[in-house]
């Protein structure tokens, strides 16, 4: 059994979503917990993170996460703008 555990940014990010978004991104999270080495992982000061890409409504969504043992750590979930920058900026 996964648990899951996510971060402030992401728990705010999704109850700030529409319904059919926040249904979106439990689907996206199922994806990861069956497969969690599908997203992209990442090099240098993000070694270790993985990057699950996705599109809804014709724009493209970054959610970051990491496998540890049997836990999936959500860290922060957004559009591309800025996002790596917010990511390196939330793990200091």
């Amino acid at each position: 059994m996964i648990k899951v555990l996510a971060s402030n940014q992401v728990l705010k990010f999704k109850k700030r979503a529409s319904s059919k978004f926040q249904l979106e991104i439990d689907k996206q999270v199922k994806t990861i917990m069956e497969n969690p080495e599908i997203g992209e992982l990442k090099k240098g000061d993000l070694k270790g993170l993985r990057v699950l890409k996705f599109n809804y409504n014709r724009q493209l969504y970054l959610l970051s996460y990491e496998m540890k043992g049997s836990v999936l750590n959500l860290y922060l979930i957004g559009s591309y703008e800025n996002f790596y920058l917010k990511l390196k900026k939330y793990l200091r």
